[in-house]
């Protein structure tokens, strides 16, 4: 079995084969309350898209949520929005972002591949549909160079993940199996001890050596390396054209049956700021920064926020035969119980944006509405 495939089974094992474990998952691991909403939004002008008062929109305070970051701090979805103002949510982990998806309190939100299968798969389809990509790779293996030299050094050494069964924790089990390391996923005892700990304790843990390594997401790697850590995997050279879905867009399929124009405002302001950002990187770098300092009340240092928004490609397309394969190979290797994916994305709304832009459109992998 090749090292891409190997690693497809990664997120969605996570999902759904390992929720006695966990309970609740989370896209990155950074806890499960919401921050409150952001009170100095642009001012909404113009005509209201559908007559709708409010958009309410959630994300991640985390630079693989940089669509989101940039969109909001410049403006660029407020525009599209017109006189339809924007009510915005910043939360830690995915399963809050669901809940709040699911109770109506977002209507549209950004988040990782992992709690979105969960969701729908729980909804038996009902809840949300994916309907958009924002963001490509930044997930690296961070090791200290002293104590891990190679790939080949890693048994019997402490790797760190940023929750028990969440998307890098299981891509490092399932890693750590194809090179024959055996490791108990619930308690991380084996070959190699996974410790789990938060996104924000882990750099910490290793600057005073109680780990040796962890495998996870930006900017937290970005962290490790300025603390003198070595990058001895980027997960992104797992994968084929070294491309797999971090960040989705779901929305209510409510929301999307009852205010289609405003979904397509979001998309299309989604897309524009994807442009923004790869047209303006040193821009897009401090409006990223500043939506972090506004949402956290600290911004990154230059040096990590550099790394980070390196090892992020934002994207329009959600990779949709990523999550595909996932799902396979993870049923074939038993962490995953028929997981229900037909119907997840529903990409007609963005379709027709990138149409608009004169841009290719994107493909669901056989996953979309009939």
């Amino acid at each position: 079995m090749t090292a891409h495939r190997s690693t497809l089974r990664r997120s969605l094992a996570a999902a759904t084969a390992l929720p006695l474990l966990i309970g609740v998952l989370g896209a990155c691991g950074y806890g499960s309350q919401a921050k409150s909403e952001d009170k100095t939004a642009p001012v909404a002008k113009g005509q209201k898209i559908g007559g709708l008062d409010e958009v309410k929109i959630g994300y991640f305070a985390n630079v693989t949520h940089a669509t989101a970051l940039a969109g909001l701090q410049e403006g660029l979805f407020q525009k599209e929005l017109g006189g339809t103002r924007i009510k915005s949510q910043v939360f830690n982990a995915g399963p809050s972002e669901i809940e709040a998806l699911n109770a109506g309190a977002i209507d549209i939100g950004w988040i990782g591949p992992s709690p979105s299968i969960n969701g729908f798969s729980k909804s038996k389809g009902q809840n949300l549909r994916i309907v958009g990509g924002s963001a490509s790779g930044g997930v690296s293996l961070v090791v200290n160079g002293d104590r891990i030299k190679s790939l080949d050094d890693i048994k019997g050494k402490r790797i760190a993940t940023p929750q028990l069964g969440n998307t890098q924790d299981v891509a490092l089990l399932n890693y750590l199996s194809e090179k024959g390391h055996k490791v108990d996923a619930a308690t991380g005892k084996g070959d190699v001890t996974v410790l789990r700990q938060d996104n924000k304790e882990i750099p910490n843990s290793f600057k005073s050596g109680a780990i040796d390594g962890a495998w996870v997401p930006e900017p937290t790697a970005a962290r490790l390396v300025d603390a003198g850590g070595k990058v001895l995997l980027d997960e992104k050279k797992l994968w084929k054209d070294e491309k797999f879905v971090i960040t989705n867009i779901i929305v209510s399929q409510k929301f999307l049956k009852e205010h289609p124009e405003a979904v397509e405002a979001v998309l299309r302001g989604s897309v524009n700021t994807n442009a923004w950002i790869k047209a303006n990187p040193d821009k897009a770098k401090a409006s990223i920064n500043a939506r972090l300092k506004k949402d956290s009340g600290k911004e990154l240092p230059a040096k990590v926020l550099d790394r980070a928004f390196a090892n992020v490609d934002v994207i329009d397309d959600p990779l949709a035969a990523t999550l595909r394969d996932e799902a396979q190979h993870a049923v074939k290797a038993g962490l995953l119980k028929d997981p229900l994916l037909d119907g997840i994305y529903d990409l007609r709304p963005l379709n027709k944006v990138l149409k608009a832009a004169g841009k290719p459109a994107v493909d669901d992998a056989g996953l979309g509405v009939k």
